[in-house]
């Protein structure tokens, strides 16, 4: 045997084996770690099966006959994270700078390929340069194989990329199509073309972290659902995720024990503020009716009107849509009702119940929301929740005006439950803009022409800004006290655990996108 392919197969079994090194040291914490070091990390000890390790790839050009390395830069395989199967692979930036050859997308699909089979998630560790320039065409087109299995994965198994290193050019492509992406700040960075071409066209002087950092996909371009200062916390945030999620789309994510006891929460009764135009925490509002400590949030920097992540609620697995008052009111505007509709979509095609949570005074106004496609991209989260088919339940805490209450996962939607607080106000407009236009007459022959305003609001407030209207047409269900909800929603989504819905027969719909 050739003592390198026996070198290697001892190195993989040690690995396999766990051999006392699962725990990552602390030198390690601050660093970033080897592909192998990555798959140990993440998986269960020695749960690790590689596949492919003595593949070499096959070019002859320019010299490549002479650097030929087993496993050509990429690590694959299948193992276990707490017990659950999933497939993995994670490229070596050791070997070539990590670069996408023929064999090395190969290899990729594979495993890709046996994760839809079987019906488990993929998990891909990126650290690549991009294609590898000595074989052209060949590896654009192992670029191409790979995005293609993206797209039929898509909805089928969760898909998570981690970035944990450069991937710029066509290599960003295939984590964009992925479920979850989570970035290694400070070493991690995606763009489609780097820092010394933008220079080259635009004439704009930038570094590689200010075009594509961890931070920047983060909170400008929402491309990074979630970041981590360090290789290890990356992985950690993975195995966090994973256990919101069910292996595929057949099934339901794994309902945890609980045992039931005084679901009352009185704290969310001081909550919501007498006065309507002072803000509050919706942080509060969520802590107040999940489980303890179980709000796993998605993309927290990027449109922070709006909130969404992974909850439990009587040890189910909930995903959470939420306005947030305390930025622009919680209206919704562009990147808000992008970030909430894909997020829905995501839960709806892994049967994900969905809670979402109403303080809403519409859509934000303005020549910039206009000419960004406001209508275009607010259309994007009705679609989504228009056509979701999992429990959906509502609970409007305060406002819910005009347009934004029908798309905030409203009765005429096909929302399966939706509670209201008695502060919610559920309204066309707020009384003062509505009363300058119903009784804009009577208040401009009036002596007092603000004394009338103030009392027309008030009027308009009383028999409009409650939720009992809504009620008593049946568009809300009940008008419960805020002290009860966590009880009132452990019933909603136990009532509604076997829903099912039969869609319309299609090939598919036309999101508007």
């Amino acid at each position: 045997m050739d003592p390198k392919i026996k070198a290697l197969q001892e190195k993989i079994a040690k690995a396999q084996l766990g051999g006392g090194e699962k725990r990552i040291e602390k030198q390690h914490q601050k660093k970033k770690l080897t592909a192998r070091e990555r798959v140990q990390y993440l998986l269960d000890e020695g749960s690790f099966e590689e596949m492919g390790a003595l593949v070499t790839h096959r070019t002859t050009d320019f010299g490549m006959d002479k650097e030929m390395y087993y496993g050509d830069g990429v690590v694959t395989g299948y193992g276990t994270v707490n017990g659950r199967l999933v497939y993995v692979y994670a490229q070596d930036f050791t070997v070539f700078g990590g670069a996408l050859s023929e064999t090395h997308a190969e290899k990729i699909c594979k495993v890709m390929d046996l994760a839809m089979k079987v019906g488990a998630p993929i998990i891909g560790l990126n650290d690549s340069g991009g294609a590898r320039i000595q074989e052209g065409v060949r590896s654009l087109g192992g670029y191409a194989d790979i995005f293609y299995r993206n797209v039929q994965a898509s909805g089928v198994i969760p898909q998570i990329s981690a970035v944990m290193g450069p991937c710029a050019g066509g290599a960003v492509y295939s984590p964009a199509m992925t479920d979850f992406i989570v970035m290694v700040e400070e070493t991690s960075y995606m763009f489609v073309t780097g820092p010394n071409v933008v220079k080259t066209v635009t004439n704009e002087e930038v570094t590689s972290e200010e075009l594509g950092g961890a931070s920047t996909h983060a909170a400008k371009s929402g491309v990074a659902h979630k970041t981590s200062s360090n290789d290890a916390t990356c992985l950690d945030d993975i195995k966090k995720l994973l256990a919101y999620l069910p292996q595929n789309n057949t099934e339901a994510p794994k309902l945890q024990e609980y045992v039931l006891g005084d679901e009352v929460r009185e704290e969310l009764s001081k909550i919501v503020p007498d006065n309507p135009n002072k803000p509050y925490d919706m942080y509060e509002v969520i802590k107040g009716i999940i489980d303890t400590d179980s709000f796993y949030e998605i993309h927290k920097e990027y449109a922070e009107n709006i909130i969404v992540g992974f909850a439990r609620i009587g040890g189910r697995s909930v995903g959470i849509i939420a306005n947030q008052p305390m930025f622009l009111a919680g209206v919704l505007d562009v990147k808000s009702s992008r970030k909430a509709a894909r997020f829905t979509r995501f839960c709806d095609a892994f049967n994900i119940p969905l809670l979402v949570l109403v303080d809403v005074p519409g859509f934000l106004p303005g020549t910039d929301q206009e000419w960004s496609g406001i209508i275009m991209h607010g259309a994007k989260l009705l679609y989504a929740l228009s056509e979701a088919t999992v429990p959906r339940v509502t609970l409007i805490t305060r406002k819910a005006y005009g347009g934004a209450y029908d798309v905030m996962n409203s009765k005429h939607i096909g929302a399966d439950f939706n509670f209201a607080w008695p502060s919610a106000e559920i309204a066309v407009m707020g009384a003062k803009g509505a009363s300058e236009i119903i009784f804009r007459r009577e208040i401009a022959a009036s002596d007092d022409p603000e004394a009338k305003l103030k009392e027309k609001e008030a009027e308009y407030a009383e028999k409009f800004a409650n939720p009992y209207r809504a009620a008593q047409r049946g568009f809300i269900d009940e008008v419960i006290l805020p002290k009860d909800t966590r009880r009132k929603l452990l019933k909603a989504f136990a009532m509604l655990e076997k829903k099912q819905v039969q869609p319309p027969k299609k090939k598919h719909g036309n999101i508007p996108l």
